[in-house]
């Protein structure tokens, strides 16, 4: 990658020069992991496939770099040791997958700058399709994700719950993926301040040596799910020196620009934004429920005032596609269809 051993203040700003000052993130992972057929109504969801299926999880990855993505986020997001011994694995082979979600990313990479290199796609006409920096980002999904009951998008983990629970929680994953060769931790979906601030804790005492980026959701446009204000949520987010970037994810795209602004003005932290399409996820019946008439059109039109607020980097969550992921490349890098 060549941003090895680069500081945590620098590692963003270099990475983004690198890419031409904005930088894309890559779209659904389980969306596209369904698409071709998988069942992911499962406790592990797309985690799932890293038993069942890696050889697709690495194909998404690829298809991902393809359109034009810059950062691809691991396949952990709902993989956890717990969720693992759940399924009758061992402690061992849970740390192995856990970290195998990282290494099938980083071959995914491998892959396609190999390609790159020997002109794989000569379609694309543009110069940078084989130079520009990508990134592994490995994915850190919240204490309600493992429990799989739609908590996450609640924040609402119960009266009893403590910083120290979800400390010990996190602790044993975060040191195997920030051992696992991905360039930065990727903590998504963050529902509330506590585990926000469990995650600042985690990273000062494991001496975590790479970046980290923290992603809130929110479906009021000004408190993250939990109902804790954005803008408190961003200030523990700013207050550590391994967080590099800060922003939105699995949050309708009619929300964004305004939690920009509101991020924006407790960090100068680069912001990262990676809505999911604007349907709303039912915990009960584990579906997805179109709220609004939002289309994927509708979607890419955001991204230019998205831009102009101040964020920097752009992807999509559930429900989103590598066709997202192309058309926000070429939105931002003006890329001819």
């Amino acid at each position: 990658m060549g941003l090895e051993g680069v500081e945590p203040s620098s590692f963003m700003a270099d990475f983004l020069a690198g890419c031409g000052g904005y930088a894309v993130v890559d779209g659904g992972l389980a969306t596209e992991l369904e698409r071709h057929g998988q069942d992911l109504n499962d406790h592990l969801w797309s985690a799932k496939c890293l038993i069942s299926f890696p050889q697709l999880v690495r194909r998404v990855h690829l298809d991902y770099l393809e359109a034009g993505a810059n950062v691809i986020i691991s396949a952990s997001y709902q993989a956890t040791i717990q969720g693992f011994e759940a399924k009758g694995l061992s402690v061992e082979e849970a740390e192995t997958l856990i970290k195998r979600s990282v290494e099938i990313a980083c071959e995914a990479r491998e892959i396609y700058l190999q390609r790159c290199a020997k002109g794989y796609w000569d379609f694309f006409d543009s110069p940078k399709i084989d130079r520009h920096p990508v990134l592994v980002a490995a994915s850190v999904g919240s204490y309600g994700a493992y429990l799989a009951d739609g908590s996450e998008y609640s924040g609402n983990y119960g009266a009893s719950m403590t910083l120290e629970t979800l400390k010990e929680f996190h602790r044993r994953r975060l040191q195997i993926l920030a051992n696992s060769g991905a360039d930065l931790i990727a903590f998504e979906t963050i529902p509330n301040k506590l585990e926000a601030q469990a995650y600042v804790e985690l990273l000062k005492e494991e001496n975590i040596d790479i970046p980290a980026w923290f992603s809130f959701s929110s479906t009021d446009g000004t408190n993250v799910v939990s109902g804790d204000p954005i803008i408190e949520c961003a200030n523990i987010a700013d207050s550590c020196s391994q967080v590099v970037a800060v922003g939105i994810n699995c949050t309708p795209p009619r929300l964004i620009h305004g939690l920009i602004l509101s991020i924006r003005k407790v960090t100068n932290k680069p912001v990262i934004i990676y809505p999911n399409s604007g349907e709303t996820y039912n915990g009960e019946t584990k579906q997805w429920e179109k709220t609004r008439g939002e289309t994927e059109e509708d979607f890419v039109s955001y991204v230019g005032k998205w831009r102009d607020a101040g964020a920097c980097l752009f992807g999509g969550c559930c429900r989103t596609t590598p066709n997202t992921i192309r058309a926000i490349s070429r939105v931002l890098f003006d890329k001819s269809s």
